[in-house]
């Protein structure tokens, strides 16, 4: 009969020594691993919104040089968010079935390359055509961050990396806006496109060569189970669907519950605004306000600095009252609920001819959207586990509708002397949002699947 204790049984030794491994683990000081990753985060989502908000930057000085109208710049505006908003559910199921480590480097090469021959390639076709292709290779960029925000941090930090990283968009646009702007006025328009494009392509290499997933990395086996106890799903990329399409019950579960169209309608009215400042507000200080390229790109950066403020608040904010004791739902919808409250301050500017009281108006109004802009934390809190990349499709989709609608409703409804109704369009879109979390969401919590609620039944 074999020893139990007995030290040559290679098995017992085998199991021996992982017992000790992870006694060992546990009993470690976690690793900060988790910090690189929100920082990876953080430079991706700067390149993805500086690819995104480029062409506003330029169109006052393409308008010029092709002629084109209010409504024309409304439609070359509008051209990413087609497909863009289009691909979020293909794009989510996508991010279901390939690693973040292999898309999203693939997903950027090929954005940017797009990105990079705007700057080649003239001409209004051209142009439309590269920026429905940006949004092509874009869409699945939000839905790959937030997995990977709930596969790497626990619920507790989770909102204040989304907020982290989020900032990015503003952070990017805040400081690189001004010297954007000088760059097409020392130059030309063309350079604005190619240099962000050549970054890109750069950024790609860094990330295929610096993202693992938790149990490949350099995070110990500490702050692997800090992340597993404290809800992460630190194995959610290992596990493989059991089936390879979408089915009629999967779409019934991410479009038949109320709660889902409850953050889905209230990510359309958020992102309008974020789709203002991105493609309209450089053109209205330029075309409504009379400022040249440096001073509007300076003055553009302001209403970004305000809502970098707000989204590193709206993070700490809600991970700290969840830490307090306040209920999920209050931590995570009040900071959106009181910055979109905030947002409708923007109403203001059309009621003033001061170019000061419009930047402060603004950037109060852009300030609260990035108070509000942690509504992913809604989606890893609410999206069914398995159809988590098919409900942040879904609600990307959703959201970014705005993309297609705001510059162009915008574009169709301001004139060549006032650009007041496309404030009150904004007011009013924001005002649909406040309804929509507060009477729509309700409690937050996780959605059951379609099936499992007949089971329950």
């Amino acid at each position: 009969m074999t020893n139990p204790t007995n030290p040559t049984n290679p098995t017992q030794t085998t199991q021996t020594t992982q017992t000790a491994q992870a006694r060992a683990g546990v009993g470690a000081r976690a690793s900060r691993f988790r910090v690189l990753i929100a920082v990876m985060l953080f430079v991706t989502v700067v390149i993805n919104y500086l690819d995104r908000s480029n062409l506003s930057i330029a169109l006052p000085e393409i308008a010029r040089e092709l002629d084109l109208t209010t409504a024309q710049q409304g439609l070359l505006l509008s051209a990413f968010g087609w497909t863009y908003a289009a691909l979020q559910i293909p794009g989510g199921w996508l991010v279901d079935r390939v690693p973040p480590r292999v898309l999203y480097p693939v997903c950027l090469t090929l954005w940017s390359l797009a990105t990079l021959f705007m700057g080649v390639i003239g001409g209004f076709v051209a142009l439309i055509v590269l920026r429905l292709l940006v949004g092509v290779f874009e869409a699945p960029a939000y839905p790959i961050n937030s997995k990977i925000a709930t596969v790497w941090f626990p619920e507790r930090e989770r909102a204040t990396a989304i907020g982290f990283y989020t900032s990015g968009q503003f952070i990017g646009l805040a400081l690189l806006t001004p010297v954007l702007s000088w760059l097409q006025a020392l130059v030309s328009w063309h350079w604005v496109f190619i240099a962000t494009g050549v970054v890109g392509v750069l950024w790609a290499v860094v990330w295929y060569a610096g993202f693992r997933e938790p149990r490949d990395s350099r995070a110990n086996e500490a702050e692997v189970e800090l992340i597993r106890a404290g809800g992460g799903l630190v194995d959610a990329t290992r596990e493989r669907p059991q089936r390879a399409r979408i089915t009629r019950s999967d779409l019934a579960t991410v479009l038949g519950r109320r709660k889902l169209w409850g953050i889905y309608l209230g990510q359309f009215c958020l992102t309008s605004t974020l789709w203002f400042f991105l493609t309209w507000f450089p053109t209205y200080l330029v075309d409504y306000r009379g400022m040249d390229y440096i001073k509007s790109g300076f003055l553009a950066s302001l209403p970004f600095v305000a809502a970098l403020v707000g989204v590193l608040t709206s993070g700490v904010l809600s991970d700290f009252l969840l830490r307090r004791g306040v209920s999920l739902g209050a931590a995570r919808k009040g900071p959106i609920i009181a910055g979109l409250l905030l947002s409708t301050v923007m109403v203001g500017a059309s009621a003033t001819d001061s170019t000061a009281l419009v930047i402060v108006f603004l950037s109060v109004a852009f300030f609260g959207n990035g108070l509000a802009s942690i509504t992913w934390s809604l989606v890893s809190a609410m999206a069914p586990q398995r159809l988590f990349g098919l409900t942040g499709g879904m609600f990307n989709f959703i959201g970014n509708l705005s993309s297609i609608a705001t510059p162009i409703v915008i574009g169709m409804i301001i004139t060549d002397d006032s650009f007041a109704p496309g404030f009150a369009y904004m007011t009013g879109v924001t005002v649909v949002g406040i309804l929509s979390y507060v009477f729509l969401v309700g409690r937050v919590e996780r959605v059951a699947e379609h099936g499992e609620l007949k089971a329950t039944a």
